[in-house]
């Protein structure tokens, strides 16, 4: 087939550092072109992918000072309608920026959704756009709007020798993403300080949450087994999440996925979470960690570690949450929605 995917200019596909959707993009863009299909990016210019790149802008948004994001987003909307009829199947990963110009495509398409959906300014655009094709990255998180076109759900996959499995964990135990509210570094810090443990935080701190960081989690970061580390790229992913006794997880948001809790399976880590959106889809309690209700629950479960094996979260990763199944999941959406002939696809 030949498929467009179009992705965010916030960061370059993969992104050097934080980055979930882009880096979800750039896994699934060079998986479809190793099974034989021919594959155009829409992205920013300093991308690196197997496909050919259709760059829209020179570097990343984020990292090269932009005052207005929406700009060349609705530029690329424009070139990739432009160029629709290049394509079988057009997958878009931009939320509903180019909704408008979807519904008028001449070409099949898809929207992957990789966002939070429970805002109640979202239900009305959704009713008005259900008739475009949409794709969740878990059940959960397409609850709160039942009525949008869903197509399926797939879930997020990684390639098998991204993340090296570490058999043997360190001492301490990791939190990795982002310093917001939602993600709740204060209840790791909570936890870690309960269960005697040091917790070593590698997060970015975006500008819209810098006074959070400043007033509510700074503070706490003076305990000495705290170490905050900052915001880490790919390359030093693996050793941090695989080093670590395990990964906590205490979010306080119906987390639409949650791609560290992959990363850290394919490093044998077992995951601490709070229930919540993607993660009783993503974890199995007792076999790839503990889903707890409270910080005193996370506490006992940090006791019980032992009771995981690092090889079966491995095994599980192996299992559920490769890139191969993440791209055949999505080529039957694409032959479906494109009227192509399905082919007979092993998972």
């Amino acid at each position: 087939m030949k498929i467009a995917q179009v992705a965010p200019l916030c960061e370059r596909v993969p992104p050097r550092l934080y980055g979930g959707t882009e880096r979800v993009v750039a896994f699934l863009t060079d998986e479809l072109v190793k099974q034989g299909h021919e594959v155009t990016l829409f992205a920013s210019g300093d991308s690196d992918t197997l496909a050919t790149l259709a760059p829209v802008c020179e570097r990343a948004q984020r990292l090269d000072g932009r005052s207005d994001f929406l700009a060349e987003h609705v530029l690329m909307v424009e070139q990739v309608a432009k160029r629709a009829g290049d394509f079988d199947l057009i997958h878009f990963h931009i939320s509903h920026v180019h909704f408008a110009t979807a519904r008028r495509l001449p070409t099949p398409h898809v929207t992957t959704l990789h966002g939070r959906l429970d805002l109640p300014e979202l239900v009305p655009l959704y009713r008005e756009y259900r008739d475009l094709p949409m794709v969740s990255i878990s059940d959960a998180q397409r609850q709160p709007l039942p009525h949008a076109g869903w197509v399926g759900t797939v879930h997020h996959g990684l390639p098998f020798d991204l993340l090296r499995f570490q058999p043997e964990a360190g001492d301490y135990l990791a939190f990795v993403g982002r310093i917001s509210p939602e993600k709740r570094v204060d209840r790791a810090i909570a936890i870690a300080t309960a269960a005697g443990c040091p917790l070593r935080i590698a997060a970015k701190v975006d500008a819209a949450d810098r006074e959070y960081f400043d007033h509510d989690i700074r503070p706490l970061l003076d305990n000495p087994l705290i170490n905050f580390v900052g915001e880490i790229g790919e390359a030093e992913k693996g050793a941090f999440v695989g080093g670590a006794r395990a990964l906590l997880f205490p979010i306080d948001w119906p987390e639409p996925f949650g791609l560290v809790q992959i990363e850290a399976l394919a490093c044998g880590t077992p995951v601490i979470a709070f229930r919540g959106g993607s993660v009783q889809e993503i974890l199995e309690p007792g076999v790839t960690g503990f889903i707890v209700d409270s910080v005193a629950e996370a506490v006992d479960a940090v006791g019980r570690l032992d009771q995981i094996s690092r090889r079966t979260c491995r095994e599980v990763f192996e299992r559920r949450f490769s890139v191969q199944r993440m791209a055949l999941d999505y080529v039957r959406i694409y032959e479906a929605l494109a009227g192509v002939p399905a082919r007979n696809l092993v998972a």
